[in-house]
C-alpha cells in the first residue's frame, strides 16, 4: 500500500469549500473555542450533529470533561475571528461570546447549535464527537464566511445566484 503525504493529502481536501465554524464548550469555570470547518448534520430525528477534533487540540479534553459543545457557524466577514480562535490572538476582538442553553456560542453568527455529546469516535488523529442538538438559533439574510484553498472568502449575492438558478431551471422545462 502506498504511502499518501499528508500535505498533498490536506491540500487535495482543501479543495473542497467548507463553512467555518467555531467550536466552543465551558469547562472549569471558563468558556473556550476553536475553529474548525470539520462540522455537518448527522440525523434529524432524533437531532444529532458531528464535529471533529484533533487529538492535539486543548479542546479534545475540555469537551470531553464537559460532555457538552456548541457550534457556531460564521457569517462572511468575520475572518477575524476565525483566526482569533485558529490561534492567533487578537487584543482588539472583544466580547465575543453570547449563550445558548448554557454554553457560549459567537456573538453574529448566522447559526449556532448547542448540543451534549451523544457518542466519541476515535478515527485517526481525531476525535468525532456526535453529539445531539438541545437547542439551536439562527439569523436570515448573512451569507456564510467560507474556507477553501487555505483561504476565507464568501459567496456571491445567493439571491442573484438563486434568481439565475430559477431562470435556467425554467427555461431548461420548456
Amino acid at each position: 500500500m502506498r504511502l499518501l503525504d499528508p500535505r498533498t493529502f490536506r491540500d487535495a481536501c482543501g479543495v473542497f469549500a467548507s463553512g467555518v465554524n467555531i467550536i466552543t464548550t465551558h469547562c472549569d469555570g471558563h468558556d473556550h473555542g476553536m475553529t474548525a470547518n470539520a462540522f455537518m448534520s448527522i440525523s434529524l430525528d432524533p437531532p444529532l450533529i458531528a464535529i471533529s477534533v484533533a487529538e492535539k487540540a486543548r479542546m479534545l479534553e475540555k469537551i470531553q470533561k464537559s460532555g457538552r459543545f456548541a457550534v457556531s457557524v460564521l457569517a462572511s466577514g468575520m475572518g477575524a475571528v476565525a483566526w482569533h480562535f485558529a490561534g492567533k490572538p487578537n487584543a482588539d476582538l472583544h466580547d465575543l461570546f453570547d449563550t445558548l442553553d448554557g454554553l457560549p456560542v459567537i456573538r453574529g453568527a448566522i447559526a449556532t447549535f448547542s448540543a451534549i455529546v451523544h457518542d466519541e469516535i476515535l478515527a485517526g488523529d481525531h476525535t468525532i464527537f456526535v453529539g445531539r442538538v438541545q437547542a439551536l438559533a439562527r439569523s436570515d439574510g448573512d451569507e456564510p464566511l467560507l474556507f477553501f484553498k487555505g483561504k476565507f472568502g464568501a459567496m456571491e449575492n445567493t439571491r442573484t445566484t438563486a434568481a439565475c438558478l430559477l431562470q435556467v431551471e425554467t427555461e431548461l422545462m420548456w
